[in-house]
């Protein structure tokens, strides 16, 4: 390995080209490719192995030449920044461009923060904070794929700094040796802890996925050391990329990221690394070669082709996405030509500083612009207004949601009060729950009378409902704390529970079922291998058993479930009318029916046990065999199956049904009145 690491290494460009086709497949929906987001993983583990390549020797030729100073850090960042920021500048300028004439306002807006975080080099944190990188949102983000530059730019500040100072502890390769592989093995540990806890965060953020890059790291401070006859290089080699392909084709969005699942492509890319095969019919061919030269152009051009393609609703239409496919290829390469060599060139040619405040100076031309379009909530007035309000409906949604909803994870919930100062109706249950206080509000009787918030998002109203492999899930805990709850304050107070049951019973609905998860995260007792017959009587036990345990000290009720539309009704209609379309939105009452047969059953039970009341949305949201997610032309949900407060309005009369003369909540307000 030692003359190969002196030399151009063919493998490694090679294996770029393997990780960037695998990722832009994986992106065009590429069956075969499933878990072609693996690639990133790959890419991961060769920056690692060439910084500390880098860093290392850089460290071995000053103490051989006796300077004072052992490495130019400064340096170091400069050649990073020079290769990685010219064509990331070139994307984001072009992307805000083109937003002014293509893009809402509210997602104009998102636009102008997603570069500022981009060309800051914190784009993973930002989208760690906004969805999941699997979620189905996340798929209209234009930068979303910046989050793996964010992560190894954070690398790229905090290797040199590690490995300087332990050098001037220890110098020699030892210490290094030594420091990687703690480092490794911490963040392997804190990796496979977390993936299941926090997926989110596990996935996007540098302390989970270091050890990826130290694994690179690692294998250039060993490789000198191994000595490798001929057929053994061509095992590692033959075996790193038949793990790579399994990797590729085996794992899919089910499969929780990193994890320990990640372990397979870095060991994978591990092993092509230690084999350090130049010109090998896995990765030395002229095509390889060619994808590897333009491999950072392609990754950073073939996600917004793609979102554009979703924007389009043609990423399910061969056609359209052979044409992206040939569309990334051409701009990848005119980056590559056009903007990477030339700036690299030019800017390695100028003096250290005046080249890095040229280089500062462009990233403040690009991202004060964006940082002005999102504090001037996308400028508005650029379109047409009647798309920009049909767009403005995903923001519709109770105003008080980030102060009054925690989440499932939360250990306290905020209990926020909606109207007076006197209780007088609860609603239980999650987001769907939190999306309808405000309509629940708006149909008291009496402006005296409040509604007590008991929501948290993703949590069934179910006591004692566990999640697999999440200890800190604290939902059914808190439902259970609630149902036994005996307090004179809030004694035979109504209490309406509102949950999306039928994602909790038979997972999501989406329309390709893609996020579809055969194994159910819940359980009672025992988790389940499969969404069973067993399974399904548990969740319908626990819904029944925990509202008539509230029943036993409230008047309880229950709604049915709110109709899910499978697609983002705001953008759906608002993409098709910037495109002179006009589309709905709705599905049949038919499927409503079939979706939900099994929770409507599950609330009658309910009701001929203990006495809960049904209330029924469909009047109001379903018309003519059909239930739409707009009227008149407005969105009246502000995704594909939560309310705006508009749609939430549209069901104050069904509220108000419960306020008759004999009901706990008129007494309350009748008690309210009588005080007064």
């Amino acid at each position: 390995m030692t003359t190969a690491s002196k030399t151009f290494r063919t493998d490694i460009n090679g294996l770029r080209a393997w990780a960037v086709v695998s990722v832009v497949l994986y992106h065009f929906g590429i069956a075969t490719f499933s878990g072609g987001f693996v690639g990133v993983d790959v890419f991961f583990v060769i920056s690692g192995f060439l910084m500390t390549k880098i860093i290392v020797n850089g460290l071995e030729k000053s103490a051989l030449s006796g300077t004072s100073s052992p490495f130019s850090i400064i340096s170091f960042y400069l050649s990073r920044a020079r290769r990685i920021i010219p064509a990331l500048l070139a994307l984001c300028a072009i992307l805000l461009l083109a937003g002014w004439w293509y893009l809402p306002a509210v997602e104009y807006k998102t636009l102008g923060i997603h570069v500022a975080s981009a060309l800051l080099f914190i784009s993973n944190i930002n989208f760690w904070q906004e969805a999941g990188y699997f979620d189905i949102d996340s798929h209209d983000k234009l930068l979303l794929h910046t989050w793996s530059l964010s992560v190894e730019w954070q690398f790229y500040l905090i290797l040199p700094l590690v490995l300087l100072a332990v050098w001037k502890i220890r110098p020699g390769r030892g210490a290094q040796i030594v420091a990687i592989a703690a480092g490794l093995v911490l963040s392997l540990l804190l990796c496979i802890v977390a993936t299941p806890i926090r997926p989110s965060a596990a996935f996007y953020l540098l302390p989970t996925r270091a050890w990826q890059m130290l694994a690179g790291g690692l294998v250039f401070l060993l490789g000198n050391s191994l000595i490798l006859n001929v057929p053994i290089r061509r095992l590692l080699e033959a075996g790193g990329f038949v793990i790579l392909i399994g990797a590729i084709t085996l794992f899919d969005t089910n499969s929780e990221w990193p994890g320990w699942r990640a372990t397979v492509p870095v060991i994978a890319t591990v092993l092509v690394l230690f084999a350090a095969r130049q010109g090998s019919l896995w990765s030395g061919s002229r095509i390889a070669q060619w994808l590897g030269d333009c491999s950072y152009s392609l990754y950073l051009w073939h996600w917004p082709i793609v979102v554009v393609l979703v924007y389009l609703q043609l990423l399910d239409h061969l056609g359209a996405v052979l044409i992206g496919l040939l569309l990334t290829l051409l701009l990848g390469w005119l980056s590559y030509q056009w903007v990477e060599k030339p700036a690299r060139t030019t800017l390695t040619h100028l003096p250290q500083w005046p080249g890095a405040m040229a280089l500062m100076g462009v990233i403040a031309l690009v991202s004060v612009p964006a940082l002005i379009i999102h504090q001037q909530q996308g400028v508005l007035e650029r379109l047409p207004p009647n798309i920009d309000a049909i767009f403005a409906e995903a923001n519709n949604t109770n105003p008080r949601e980030s102060e009054c909803l925690s989440n499932e994870f939360s250990v306290t919930v905020p209990e926020c009060t909606y109207g007076g100062e006197k209780l007088g109706v609860i609603v239980m249950g999650d987001s769907h729950a939190a999306a309808l206080v405000g309509a629940v509000e708006r149909a008291l009787p009496d402006p005296q009378l409040h509604v007590l918030d008991w929501t948290k998002s993703n949590c069934p109203t179910i006591a004692n409902v566990k999640s697999v492999n999440k200890p800190d899930f604290s939902c059914g805990e808190f439902v259970s704390n609630k149902a036994k709850l005996s307090d004179p304050a809030l004694d035979n107070a109504p209490l309406i529970i509102i949950n999306r049951t039928s994602y909790y019973a038979l997972g999501p609905n989406e329309p390709d079922r893609s996020r579809e998860v055969p194994v159910p995260y819940l359980y009672l007792d025992t988790p389940y291998p499969a969404r069973n017959d067993a399974f399904l009587q548990t969740i319908r036990q626990g819904v029944i058993e925990t509202a008539c345990a509230f029943a036993q000290r409230h008047p309880v009720y229950m709604l049915r479930p709110i109709p899910e539309l499978k697609f983002n009704v705001p953008k759906t209609m608002g993409r098709a009318l910037m495109q002179g379309k006009q589309v709905r939105v709705s599905i049949s009452l038919e499927e409503y029916q079939a979706r939900n047969k099994f929770i409507w059953e599950t609330q009658d039970l309910a009701a001929q046990r203990c006495g809960v009341k049904i209330l029924d949305p469909l009047p109001y949201l379903c018309q003519d065999g059909r239930c739409n997610g707009d009227t008149n032309g407005h969105p009246i949900y502000f995704d594909d199956d939560h309310l705006s407060e508009r749609g939430g309005s549209l069901l104050v009369p069904l509220f108000r049904q419960m306020f008759n003369g004999s009901s706990a909540l008129a007494l309350r307000a009748k008690a309210v009145t009588d005080s007064q």
